[in-house]
Order: C-alpha cells, then structure tokens, then sequence
C-alpha cells in the first residue's frame, strides 16, 4: 500500500514536472512586435504583378510563399484572368511564377513560384511563412504586410475586430489593421508570426475595417487540389 501511495505520487509529480517544462516552452515561443515580425517573413513576401494576354498590366498586389518549394498564395481577384504572372521578391529580382488552383468565393489563388538553379544543379528553397490551424479570437493583435508599391513593402498593427463575418455571403474577417491599395493577397499575421489569411480588402460600410480570408479556408482549397 504505502509502495502503491509512493508510485502513485512520483507518477504525479514527474507529470507536474513535464507540465512545468512544456509550459516553459510554450512561453520561450517567439512573440513578435513588428519590427521584428517584418524582419522575420520580408523574404517570403513579394510583389505580384498580372498582365492581360497584350502585354498590358491588369492589377497588382501581394502574395506571399508558403512553402520552401515555391508554393505561394495571393487573392483570387489579384490574378483572375490573367494571361501572365510575375512575382517581385524582397531582393527586387522577378521570378515567374504560375497560377495551380483559383477559389473566387475564398477569393485564393495558388501560386508555384520558378525556383533559383545554384552552380551545382540544385534548386534554392523559398522563405516561407506557415499557415495558421486554429481560427482567430475577437481582440487579437494580428499585422498585415503588403505592397501598396512595387518597391515600397509596408507593414501595419490591428486587433481583430470578428474572426468570422458573412460579408455578401461569404465568410470573411474583419481587423483593424489597414489596408491600402495593393497590399492584396500579403499575408495577415498573427503576433506568432503564422499566416492567420490573406488580405482580401475594404469594407465600405464600416470605416477602418478591412476583410480577410482565414486560413482555415485558404487550406481547404489547398486540399481540394491535392495541395
């Protein structure tokens, strides 16, 4: 008895011990303000350029990689229709790019971006930000990062205002953060650094509030494409 009373409380405290180490980890995870989110996801944020099948420019916006291969999201109306794309990244070279997967309703496109060859053969992987899994909270601090102008990458602070809103019968939500002309399809961020959506734009009813699609979504067309 006095063994099984003796196992039972290293048992418990060998639990409380590896609670105490995993919530030690959780608070050694980086937290971002947004000079140092910015520095952290620039190289995977780039400049999106689409052209009509005459040469001409159609619209810009943002995009932004998602995986070390290239793969890249900007929004559905950015590139809809398009005959041409070009992606500019942070460093200012153009790397052509190609639209797999369109979802107007989750305003998402998916992009592959041409890798860069080395000397040897070997391809370089892309910066890239991860997706978000779990949905936003009202209230949390979130950071938008786009293209207004092709050289110029801006970064603004918002709290989420309603992580879900049916905005003419599509879920969208709505944060603070601003957003501007071209900044379409740049990542919305939460303060851990994860994509939490894509930027989507302005709602017109409400002054100083602004739409994205949420991650959950974004991934949903990724699967449907076997992405």
């Amino acid at each position: 008895m006095r063994r099984t009373i003796w196992t039972m409380m290293l048992v418990v405290l060998a639990l409380f011990l590896f609670l105490g180490e995993s919530a030690a980890q959780d608070d050694r995870r980086d937290k971002y303000d947004g000079e140092s989110l910015y520095a952290a996801v620039e190289q995977a944020v780039f400049y999106v350029r689409a052209f009509r099948s005459d040469g001409t420019l159609k619209d810009v916006g943002s995009g932004f990689v998602i995986r070390p291969d290239g793969t890249a999201l900007t929004a559905y109306h950015v590139v809809e229709e398009a005959d041409k794309v070009e992606c500019v990244l942070s460093d200012a070279s153009v790397v052509s790019c190609h639209t797999i997967t369109e979802n107007s309703t989750a305003d998402t496109a998916v992009l592959k971006l041409s890798p860069s060859i080395d000397a040897s053969g070997t391809e370089s992987p892309f910066p890239f930000i991860r997706l978000r899994t779990n949905a936003l909270k009202h209230g949390e601090n979130i950071f938008a990062v786009g293209y207004p102008m092709k050289d110029t990458p801006i970064i603004t602070e918002g709290i989420v205002n309603a992580p879900r809103a049916p905005i003419n019968g599509r879920d969208r939500i709505l944060v603070s953060s601003q957003l501007v002309s071209g900044m379409s399809g740049g990542p919305l961020l939460d303060s851990f650094g994860y994509a939490a959506g894509i930027l989507s734009g302005s709602l017109r009813a409400m002054n100083g509030i602004h739409l994205a699609v949420d991650s959950q979504a974004v991934q949903q067309v990724l699967e449907q494409d076997g992405h």
